[in-house]
């Protein structure tokens, strides 16, 4: 009975187990997402947090179609693809930076109403733009991949939908443990902490350019 249910669907279950555990530590490693979303929440509250998941999710989800197509490990293979996606997103994370940094920029945001357009766009470029975010599902994805278990495209739909789901709740936990501290956040602490995360956003940069030469 215990074979039998290892040898049930497309994914073993010490395969899926496996997955499920880097999936998570990925999750739980700071990265760009955490510091925005947490910076968002905080400032603005939970609604602009899961404003911001939602695009983080569905950026997450365009690769997640384009590896269940075949295309992303070949688009990641092409050098001026690479390269394209590589400084595009370095450029973005030290734009978020410098309009992090900005005390007019940040004090006009909080005094207009809610723009859940741009926040949700913030998101969604944020991912596809993360070269980082591709390589997960490209190259991360297919070596849990077990060729005499069936269709490839269905293991990887699987594995991809267990890390959206993992994602996205690590995601609205950060947000709503940030979301609490919100109406604590005076304008020179939220100036303190746009301007904190702005230096980090810059030091993100560097390490995703240094971090992703190699394949270059």
């Amino acid at each position: 009975m215990h074979d039998i249910a290892l040898t049930l669907g497309p994914i073993a279950l010490p395969t899926l187990s496996r997955f499920t555990a880097t999936a998570l530590l990925i999750e739980l490693t700071p990265g760009p997402n955490m510091g925005y979303l947490a910076i968002v929440a905080a400032q603005r509250g939970r609604s602009a947090g899961l404003t911001v998941i939602a695009g983080v999710t569905l950026g997450l989800a365009f690769y997640l179609a384009a590896t269940v197509a075949g295309v992303a490990q070949g688009a990641l293979d092409n050098r001026y693809v690479y390269q394209t996606l590589r400084w595009s997103g370095v450029v973005y994370m030290v734009w978020l930076a410098c309009d992090a940094w900005h005390p007019a920029t940040m004090t006009d945001m909080r005094a207009l109403p809610l723009r859940r357009a741009r926040l949700f766009l913030r998101g969604l470029l944020a991912n596809l733009l993360n070269v980082k975010a591709a390589i997960l599902y490209a190259v991360l994805l297919p070596g849990f991949f077990d060729g005499t278990r069936g269709s490839l495209p269905l293991q990887a739909l699987i594995l991809g939908s267990v890390h959206l789901v993992i994602a996205t709740t690590v995601h609205c936990s950060i947000v709503a443990l940030a979301s609490r501290s919100q109406r604590l956040v005076e304008n020179r602490t939220s100036e303190w902490l746009g301007r904190s995360y702005a230096v980090a956003l810059l030091a993100v940069a560097g390490w995703l350019a240094w971090s992703t030469r190699a394949s270059a």
